[in-house]
């Protein structure tokens, strides 16, 4: 019976295709479902032979720790030379701005319409 290696809910792409790559690389079967159309399923990565799940499941949590070092150096060069992503960077597009005021205006709306009927 399959074994799920990796649940594709909030999986960067790269990171998708990383775990493919050391799969393929070592020789271990899997297969992948994609995701439902309607958001219940998130798709995953599955292991054909239950019995490689160890060693998948090895191969995976070094290729995390190595994610983790990699991913967290360059945030920090990120931080480090200005070009990190920050709320205000992302709120000088006018769009952006509109969007997320009109978003707490509704929200904001929404729960005060009770206390508004009860008037």
């Amino acid at each position: 019976m399959p074994k799920l290696l990796l649940n594709l809910r909030n999986v960067p792409d790269d990171e998708s295709a990383d775990v493919r790559g050391f799969l393929d690389q070592y020789r271990i079967g899997w297969y992948e479902t994609k995701p439902s159309i309607f958001g219940v399923s998130a798709g995953g990565i599955w292991l054909r032979d239950p019995e490689e799940y160890e060693h998948a499941r090895k191969l995976m949590s070094e290729y995390q720790v190595a994610r983790v070092i990699r991913v967290r150096a360059e945030h920090e060069r990120a931080l480090h030379d200005g070009t990190a992503p920050t709320l205000l960077s992302e709120l000088r597009s006018p769009r952006k701005a509109f969007m997320v005021i009109a978003a707490i205006a509704l929200a904001a709306a929404v729960a005060a319409w009770p206390l508004l009927l009860l008037r």
